[in-house]
């Protein structure tokens, strides 16, 4: 807990957040860094879009009242109205202003549908953008730092650098863009410029233009005094041209006020020993007992054979290709040789979806899917797996992997991004059975994933060398405290580099 004069004003600007809005772990990342914080001693405001129709009948959102303020935004040659409701993060002090705007929030889903864009995203976000710095302005938030997160908040670090600099209430303010997944950046064609609010001087190749269109992300990157990814590893790869998806000079060019700090967890939520949503809750100590029975409720779920001598392996992801579903799918008759249950949850690609099912179909008793997505499903996998499955093709941070370990449950990850980060690769037992958490691969490849899984097999059933990686894992720490500790120095450093740049 920070004394109150080291107390820092934190704005968290996000396109989506817990439980108030999701699609991906950016949502994990905004909630569960603004409680962390706020426990930290630190004053946070949370801005979210307010999706109303997303958020109707969800009982466990908290009361959200009507705040009073409206403002406009002129967008397009037209004033474009705004308002602000707002509530707190449950079991916080963290106040959350949810910007109301009907015209472009009130829809069926976040950012696209049939898996199209909205074709309007571009507006919606960049005023969305815009308000957040107004609304700072006409509640007198005065923050000493706002944390933007990914492309729909870009635009707030530009014009906290050219229309807000100096003004009242702004003096101080630095600002922080945490880049969640590079393969996302808010590209539109240069005519919607004006939506910005910026002057059109600032469309050229080292602000807000990449290949002829207006890049948000890189104008996030562009103006931000501090740039933060969400792994160490994560923050290495996107200086390449692999990783950087055509804005890895820009990102090699800041690499000093570059930093990766690796996600946490919500242990609060996902902690084997609370769990609600398991069978049979479990710690350290009595993990074995927990865990059987927590495999044969899923096994009974998932209609696979009652075995509790047989490994079963799990997934919960977006089925894309960015996951490594490619491999799991070519190389799934080999996998399958082998004697071990599989289950999967989730959806995404209708291709790899269909795979899937015809996996189950043709594997009855061995493989277990359910396209779509259940949370306590989700915590059953984690329980009752022994195994979870993680062969991505890039993984910016990953959290599944975390919680796996959490739960005694070992990933089989390829070595990239977060994964890198927060595994630890089993080689020998003379080497690393101390340290081991997982089974890494490195080469994206069809073949080397399923000589892991057979390695995994193989020690599955030596239970001394089993026991001491599932230990292993259970020991470590990956609350967000420790990563809110290393955010507080970044929001620092961008308000000591704000001072260096005051007009």
């Amino acid at each position: 807990m920070v004394s109150p004069r080291e107390s820092l004003r934190i704005v968290i600007a996000a396109s989506e957040a817990v439980p108030f809005s999701k699609t991906g772990g950016l949502a994990d990342v905004a909630g569960a860094l603004a409680k962390s914080l706020d426990q930290l001693g630190h004053d946070v405001t949370l801005l979210l879009p307010d999706y109303f129709l997303l958020r109707q009948g969800n009982l466990s959102l908290p009361a959200i009242s009507d705040a009073g303020l409206r403002f406009s935004i002129p967008m397009n040659g037209r004033a474009v109205p705004g308002a602000v409701n707002w509530t707190t993060l449950p079991n916080t002090n963290v106040r959350v202003l949810l910007v109301r705007q009907p015209e472009y929030f009130d829809r069926r889903h976040l950012y696209q549908e049939l898996g199209h864009g909205y074709v309007d995203n571009c507006e919606r976000f960049c005023f969305f953008s815009r308000a957040v710095l107004e609304i700072c302005r006409q509640m007198i938030l005065r923050p000493d730092v706002i944390h933007c997160n990914d492309w729909q908040t870009g635009v707030v670090n530009g014009l906290l650098q050219t229309q807000y600099n100096g003004r009242p209430g702004f003096e101080r303010t630095g600002s922080v863009m945490t880049l969640h997944n590079m393969a996302y950046q808010g590209r539109f064609w240069h005519f919607d410029m004006p939506l910005t609010g910026m002057d059109w001087r600032h469309f050229n190749q080292n602000q807000m233009e990449a290949w002829g269109d207006l890049n948000l992300l890189k104008t996030g990157i562009a103006f931000a005094d501090q740039i933060t990814t969400v792994s160490p590893t994560y923050a290495t790869e996107i200086c390449t041209s692999d990783g950087g998806y055509g804005l890895e000079g820009l990102l090699s060019h800041r690499r000093d006020d570059l930093v990766g700090i690796l996600n946490g967890i919500d242990d609060e939520v996902w902690n084997a020993e609370t769990d609600q949503h398991i069978p049979a809750p479990y710690s350290i100590d009595t993990v074995a007992e927990g865990k059987r029975q927590c495999k044969a409720h899923l096994q009974r779920r998932m209609h696979l054979d009652q075995r509790a001598d047989v490994p079963v392996l799990g997934m919960v992801s977006r089925m894309a290709d960015q996951k490594g579903f490619d491999l799991i799918t070519g190389a799934a008759e080999r996998i399958l040789s082998q004697d071990l249950q599989m289950v999967f949850l989730g959806t995404g690609d209708p291709r790899y979806e269909g795979q899937l099912r015809n996996l189950a179909q043709r594997y009855p008793g061995k493989v277990g899917a359910e396209i779509g997505f259940d949370e306590s499903l989700a915590h059953q996998i984690e329980a009752g797996a022994d195994m979870f499955l993680m062969p991505s093709r890039f993984e910016p941070c990953g959290l599944n992997q975390m919680y796996s370990l959490r739960y005694g449950t070992v990933p089989i990850v390829r070595k990239v991004g977060g994964l890198a980060d927060s595994v630890e690769n089993f080689a020998s037992e003379s080497e690393s059975l101390q340290t081991a958490t997982g089974f890494v691969f490195i080469d994206y490849s069809k073949e080397l994933l399923a000589e892991t899984i057979e390695k995994a097999i193989g020690l599955y059933h030596q239970p001394h060398i089993w026991r001491q990686i599932v230990r292993n894992g259970m020991s470590r720490d990956w609350s967000w405290t420790r990563s809110a500790h290393e955010y507080v120095a970044v929001y620092r450093k961008a308000m000591e580099r704000r001072k260096r740049r005051s007009p």
